[in-house]
């Protein structure tokens, strides 16, 4: 029997939606073996025309196996009419400050689940600064990418959890990806 299908057994004990039981097994295999908390996500990219493009995503590598999501996923991109683009979907940095959102809600809810910290609501607004001078190369002093990223969280939950809440942001891969940085290599090979 597969760690998924086992899950499927689990009964369920649900706190803010997120079933507790099933997430405290995963976090108990993963102490028991350091190996299956070893997770490959991945996305793959299509140019589509101008700076409209679409990712896809299928599946993951997590618990020492590939695991297909129960659909794909196909997330588009393109630029705003000033940046030239059609306005086809959401722009690259604003897909980050989506992911940067998600991932930090998601970190709040389920650790706070798991503490048995119950959260009514969460709401967020996320603005980043960015200087097109340096994506343009007018200026190489000037980054290229975001310069500052600002969250604001409204949370309804009971007073004495607010400190512990607020604790809970330090569990988001991609909070700590920005803040902490991690190699990125680019391969462009010729077809």
């Amino acid at each position: 029997m597969t760690y998924a299908e086992k899950l499927e057994t689990v009964p369920t004990n649900v706190v803010n939606g997120v079933d507790v039981a099933v997430l405290g097994n995963t976090v108990a295999a993963v102490q028991e073996d350091a190996a299956l908390g070893n997770c490959r996500f991945r996305a793959s990219n299509e140019w589509i025309s101008g700076a409209h493009n679409r990712s896809t995503v299928g599946g993951f590598y997590a618990a020492k196996q590939e695991i297909p999501h129960k659909q794909t996923f196909k997330m588009t991109a393109d630029e705003p009419a000033i940046l030239a683009g059609n306005d086809d979907g959401a722009n690259p940095v604003e897909h980050l400050l989506h992911a940067l959102a998600s991932c930090l809600t998601t970190s709040i809810v389920a650790h706070a689940a798991v503490r048995g910290v119950h959260v009514k609501k969460v709401s967020s607004t996320l603005e980043g600064d960015l200087d097109l001078n340096g994506f343009f190369g007018l200026s190489p002093d000037t980054p290229k990418g975001f310069s500052d990223i600002r969250v604001t969280f409204e949370i309804d939950a009971a007073d004495e959890d607010m400190e512990t809440i607020r604790s809970l942001t330090g569990f988001s891969p991609v909070l700590n990806t920005l803040v902490n940085g991690v190699p990125v290599n680019v391969d462009i090979n010729q077809i």
